[in-house]
């Protein structure tokens, strides 16, 4: 059986779009799960529009979610050639033609073929011309066949059967040399021996147009597979209105990558009522059979739950590791070098129960780095009062007399404490609690002196008892 070999191929004319990261996740679940070749091909011969910018943000955005290719990435700026070389074989072969129709004629006659409720399709003036060597800017367009149907057995869509007498035919080679989309691909998918191609159904009018070229080129053409849309709440196609659609857009508003591959993949397949699966999971319970033929509706609620999930079950360390990069973006950058990689995922353990994403996790950690605390100008004046003193100060000695911290020795001291002065827990708990982290809500109090320490929290506490002492 022949090896499986899948692409993506995005056109760098800007961010890579979560739309075509899922285009990307299904085509590298079914690599990985057939033990196939995924390849990474820059389609950029759109050169008004193409830059290196958008190239350079396609790669990130892949590493980021872990897509790894094994071949590329391919760029079809270096592959020119290899084009005009094909599309000059067809011209011998009778396959091509020049035409030498001026831009201004082709517009004027689709417009007068419309008007009497016609194809609007290229008129096929040059096709018996013969044209060799035509005088001025000629373009080069392939013969499609005009009789008959294309048959494609969709892997997704199922069967779908295409009339060859609309077909157009095609401008291959431009007048100035450069290939066309449908041609450069077929080219490129022929040569790089591509197996299977899956993408959006946006495409799906341009699979027509190439199986021909396949053929007349003598190459077998791949499996086709068609992928539906992703559209906003409102069943418009998804687009900056419905919010954040590029991959990297996600990584600063603080999603887990695992968390974003998890979610796209369910965002028009599904295995049964599974919602979370790890990689491998997916790598052996894909299928084309189980991917939706009608279009997914992206719901930014359920990725949020998604993410709260993953920040929930994935390795502290790894969620520790995630979160550096918005620390230090907060200023957080001299304090996280005082710090080290296991109580940062002690941190992270403190807090994950509370944060949906990373950037809500920043909020919740910034309280525990440094010495000393900055309190919320009410929390403070509302619990941290002259009346609170005195217990304080109780608490500080029995604490002190503690060399070491010990979860459940210094709850005990706590409790002990509360039960001689007749207070309830929360009537000494929240002062506590605000003195330590300057904020009336935290993770449970003992967690949080844990995570400080014994010195931070001393020092923390006579900080409180300053404060409470002047009111």
């Amino acid at each position: 059986m022949t090896q499986v070999r899948v692409r993506f191929a995005p056109s760098p004319t800007g961010f890579l779009h979560i739309g075509g990261v899922r285009t990307a996740l299904f085509n590298w679940l079914f690599a990985r799960q057939q033990n196939g070749v995924f390849v990474l091909r820059i389609e950029d011969t759109d050169q008004s529009r193409s830059t290196d910018e958008s190239i350079q943000a396609i790669i990130e955005g892949m590493k980021w979610v872990g897509l790894d290719w094994d071949e590329g990435p391919y760029r079809q700026t270096e592959r020119i050639d290899l084009y005009r070389s094909h599309a000059m074989q067809l011209f011998e072969k009778g396959q091509a033609y020049w035409c030498a129709c001026k831009a201004e004629e082709l517009d004027a006659r689709r417009k007068e073929a419309e008007s009497k409720g016609l194809s609007p399709k290229y008129d096929g003036r040059c096709r018996d011309r013969g044209l060799r060597n035509p005088d001025g800017e000629a373009a080069l367009r392939f013969k499609a066949p005009q009789e008959g149907e294309t048959v494609v057995d969709d892997l997704i869509k199922g069967k779908i059967v295409f009339d060859n007498n609309v077909q157009d035919d095609l401008i291959i080679l431009r007048s100035n040399g450069y290939p066309t989309y449908n041609f450069s691909v077929v080219v490129d998918d022929a040569l790089m021996r591509i197996t299977h191609v899956v993408r959006g159904d946006d495409h799906l009018t341009n699979t027509p147009r190439q199986i021909p070229i396949f053929q007349a080129l003598g190459f077998p053409a791949p499996w086709f597979g068609h992928l539906p849309m992703i559209l906003g709440s409102d069943k418009a196609r998804l687009s900056k209105r419905h919010g954040a659609t590029s991959i990297m857009a996600y990584k600063d508003m603080g999603y887990l990558p695992d968390a974003m591959v998890n979610y796209l993949v369910r965002l028009g397949w599904s295995h049964g009522d599974q919602e979370l699966f790890t990689r491998q999971d997916l790598i052996e319970k894909f299928s084309w059979k189980n991917v939706q033929t009608s279009a997914a509706v992206f719901n930014p609620e359920k990725l949020l739950w998604v993410n709260a999930e993953y920040i929930k079950i994935s390795p502290p360390s790894q969620v520790a590791l995630a979160l550096v990069p918005l620390l230090e973006a907060a200023g957080l950058t001299d304090e996280l070098q005082a710090v080290s990689d296991g109580w940062l995922a002690q941190l992270v353990v403190l807090v994950k129960e509370r944060a949906k994403t990373l950037v809500e996790m920043v909020d919740w950690v910034r309280p525990y780095f440094g010495q000393t605390v900055i309190c919320d100008e009410e929390a403070a004046k509302k619990f941290l009062t002259p009346a609170i003193a005195p217990i304080l100060r109780k608490l500080l000695t029995r604490f002190e007399a503690f060399p070491v911290f010990s979860k459940q020795t210094w709850e005990e001291a706590f409790k002990q404490l509360v039960e001689e002065e007749g207070v309830k827990m929360g009537q000494l708990a929240q002062p506590v609690r605000v003195a330590l982290t300057g904020r009336t809500a935290s993770p449970g109090l003992f967690d949080v002196m844990e995570v400080l320490g014994r010195d931070r929290t001393l020092f923390r506490l006579r900080q409180g008892i300053e404060w409470a002492s002047h009111g």
